[in-house]
């Protein structure tokens, strides 16, 4: 089941099957954007009776709040209801769903996977978190006249400092990027890198001080929260 909840299952870069379509005249829509749309309309028609039995049975999971679902889930699901569930069916209702943009926003706050139960159980991987955000930028900004980058920026600088892990791991982990996705995303690693060196460099300063946090923020002339928060 792990292929049904790496979100996003398909690239970034493409239009999951359940994203909203525009909805125009049809004198001005072009034969994809009705073939596209009428395939997604007839895709979450198909499985609707069996999203509506996941509501019905964990409402925790499935219902008006979405939360991350463990990796496993799918067999989960299969042993705990055989004769609910048939797998084809269900394969097809988890991957409407995990592509939902409700979905895509739990996975993108790095909240934690949960179990059949509601409970949490395991974290995000970095690489989800990093393509549901992008994902769910590229939704949005194809709907807004808006320039919604900043906002993007802000999301990817977030999700970088959580992860904890280098730039090099990082770039590891998500793959190659759209290209101005790539320039938005070296800024931020650049700053998130020259903010964690200056972490260093105050740690190194404070422990060689010998002195309180009050006495070392006082002498440098910074707030004592802000030292504190620096030396975590």
């Amino acid at each position: 089941m792990t292929d049904i909840l790496q979100e996003p299952a398909e690239p970034a870069n493409q239009l999951p099957q359940d994203a909203h379509v525009p909805v125009t005249p049809e004198s001005t829509q072009a034969p994809a954007a009705v073939d596209a749309s009428t395939k997604s309309k007839n895709r979450f028609a198909s499985v609707q009776p069996v999203l509506e039995k996941l509501f019905e049975l964990y409402p925790q999971l499935f219902g008006e709040r979405f939360l991350p679902l463990k990796l496993g889930i799918f067999q989960e699901l299969l042993a705990a209801h055989p004769d609910v569930f048939k797998r084809e069916s269900l394969k097809a209702a988890l991957g409407v769903h995990t592509r939902s943009t409700r979905y895509l926003q739990s996975v993108a706050t790095g909240q934690k996977r949960h179990d059949l139960q509601g409970k949490p159980v395991d974290e995000v991987a970095p690489e989800h978190i990093f393509l549901s955000i992008v994902e769910l930028f590229q939704r949005r900004q194809a709907r807004s006249s808006e320039d919604l980058r900043p906002k993007l920026r802000k999301q990817l600088l977030t999700a970088f400092e959580k992860s904890g892990l280098t730039r090099q791991d990082y770039l590891a982990r998500i793959g190659t990027p759209t290209e101005a996705i790539q320039a938005l995303l070296d800024e931020v690693l650049t700053e998130v890198e020259q903010q964690r060196a200056r972490q260093a460099a105050l740690k190194k300063a404070f422990d060689a001080s010998g002195q309180t946090v009050e006495a070392f923020a006082d002498a440098l002339g910074m707030r004592v929260g802000e030292v504190q928060a620096a030396l975590k």
